[in-house]
């Protein structure tokens, strides 16, 4: 697929967007026929007017000479690969910041977990697989004492593999470009500090330590994030963290959504189907035996 950029009034770079989207930004009249846009192919940026057919969108107005709008920094598009994108530019201040409710970060979050628990299993059975093959072997051939080290390193693998993963992929996503895990993509919303600014990864991994006070707690922690002023989670709180719409803290604030979103509500709705089935099935289990017995 083709990634679409634009630079907006103040010279920064916004993308990637496929064409649809790019074209849905055109009809809703956020970019002007003198509009600087890039793809790749294109040697320099290029009015939106020039390429108008290759998107097939129909513009009100002539196209300006480049040179009259505002180009993007000296390292747009992303000529070396390790360049920021859009995603990554420096927060933009003093405009509206629609904070991350409740129910969106508990979609975020069910994603995420179905994320981090098939990776999990994934990658445990390969290594339960390779080591206990590997130990049964070295047992059947009388080495008790490497046999023994890789039932330990089993063991080991079942109880420490699951945070190692949960903290790779939170900490990893949260400080990355896109501020966000798969799970706050998906519902549009992204993690920052309590300017606007992007993680470092050692703040992220602080967060994700945080985390662990919701649990002991009951997750009571994550709850107040329902009623707090800021929506913030009690490991929010600790770190000095927001979670927001994924365009706050952008040159364009009016994108962002308030309400739900179509699918933040097709997850709960299936979060909801699972857990009520899960729910059901453990009554079940509980209530036939006790049935049967008597």
């Amino acid at each position: 697929m083709t990634h679409w950029y634009y630079a907006d009034a103040q010279g920064q770079r916004q993308g990637p967007f496929s064409a649809e989207e790019l074209a849905g930004h055109v009809r809703a009249e956020r970019l002007a026929a003198h509009s600087l846009v890039w793809r790749d192919g294109l040697e320099t940026w290029q009015p939106l007017a020039s390429m108008a057919s290759e998107l097939d969108v129909a513009l009100g107005m002539p196209a300006m000479p480049a040179e009259s709008a505002t180009s993007p920094a000296a390292d747009a598009p992303y000529a070396p690969p390790t360049a920021p994108l859009g995603s990554e530019q420096q927060p933009v201040a003093g405009g509206d910041v629609v904070l991350a409710g409740f129910w969106r970060r508990l979609a975020a979050l069910f994603i995420d977990s179905m994320v981090v628990g098939f990776a999990y299993y994934l990658v445990l059975i390969v290594a339960v697989v390779v080591l206990g093959i590997g130990g049964s072997l070295l047992l059947r051939n009388q080495d008790s004492t490497e046999g023994m080290a890789a039932m330990f390193g089993m063991m080991a693998l079942v109880y420490l593999l699951y945070p190692v993963i949960s903290a790779a992929y939170y900490a990893g996503f949260e400080s990355s470009g896109k501020q966000a895990t798969l799970g706050k993509m998906a519902v549009g919303i992204k993690v920052t500090d309590a300017e606007g600014r992007r993680l470092t990864l050692g703040r992220a991994l602080l967060r994700w330590l945080a985390v662990f006070l919701n649990y002991i707690t009951l997750y009571v922690g994550y709850l107040i994030a329902a009623f707090t002023e800021r929506k913030q989670g009690l490991h929010d709180m600790v770190v000095g963290t927001l979670v927001v719409d994924r365009w706050a803290y952008t040159a364009h604030p009016d994108w962002q959504q308030r309400g739900l979103g179509t699918v933040t509500k097709v997850i709960l709705a299936i979060a909801g189907v699972l857990y009520g089935l899960m729910f059901i099935a453990v009554i079940a289990a509980i209530v036939v035996p006790m049935a049967l017995q008597s």
